[in-house]
């Protein structure tokens, strides 16, 4: 008796629904942080459609609020670069994470396995991992998980940047610590121990040392890479 064919990738109209569907309950999460990132762009100087420029066009959260922490508004070809260099590393994970759907998305034409990892993003790639790896075959599911996260992560930025806009003092409100604290908020459930403690000691240490000596945002990079090598020492 032979096995049945698993079912041709497609995209749907009824995956993209399905997809969408089920990335709704992580939306008011999503809301918060594009709002916050709307507001602290504001401070920034951003208009509000240089904003959604940035979120619609860009669509990376963290990406996004690494490079609002080193915008300024005298570049030069090393704060550029440094730049460059921030928001490339953070977005390594991207080429992991598409890599790991390539079995799945691989099987559709070009133009529309390539167009849909234009809505990559951390919460629909799990989530569409998760469907995939539970049988479903509709790569319908990973565009509507996505399109809904890109829409909610545009309009939400915007309105963040027209609320934040019109506070005359933003620190009056705490609105200059957005981008601090979420990073901080990032580091803390990633806290295991011992390693954690020594390679975020150092980073912190020689970014800091670093802004002192170093021109620009490459202190960031340094502090990155001291703390990366400390954190290999200390396993061993």
């Amino acid at each position: 008796m032979t096995e049945p064919r698993p079912s041709p990738v497609r995209i749907t109209a009824a995956g993209v629904r399905m997809g969408m569907d089920a990335m709704w309950p992580l939306m008011p999460g999503i809301a918060v942080f594009g709002a916050a990132f709307g507001a602290a762009a504001a401070q920034k100087g951003f208009s509000a459609a240089e904003t959604a420029l940035s979120s619609g066009l860009v669509f990376a959260g963290l990406a996004q609020m690494v490079a609002l922490e080193g915008w300024t508004h005298n570049w030069t070809p090393a704060s550029l670069l440094a730049l460059a260099m921030l928001t490339f590393t953070v977005n390594m994970r991207h080429f992991l994470m598409a890599a790991s759907m390539r079995p799945w998305l691989g099987q559709l034409p070009g133009w529309q396995a390539y167009g849909s990892l234009l809505f990559l993003a951390d919460n629909n790639w799990a989530a569409a991992m998760r469907y995939h790896a539970h049988g479903g075959n509709d790569a319908g599911y990973f565009v509507g998980s996505g399109l809904i996260t890109w829409v909610v992560w545009l309009l939400s930025t915007v309105a963040g940047q027209v609320i934040g806009g019109g506070i005359p003092d933003p620190k009056a409100f705490a609105i200059d610590l957005v981008v601090p604290a979420f990073f901080i908020a990032m580091l803390v459930p990633n806290w295991k121990g011992r390693r954690e403690a020594v390679s975020w000691g150092v980073a912190a240490l020689v970014s800091v040392a670093a802004s002192y000596l170093v021109p620009g945002w490459w202190f960031i990079v340094i502090g990155a890479v001291a703390g990366a090598l400390a954190g290999g020492f200390a396993d061993e």
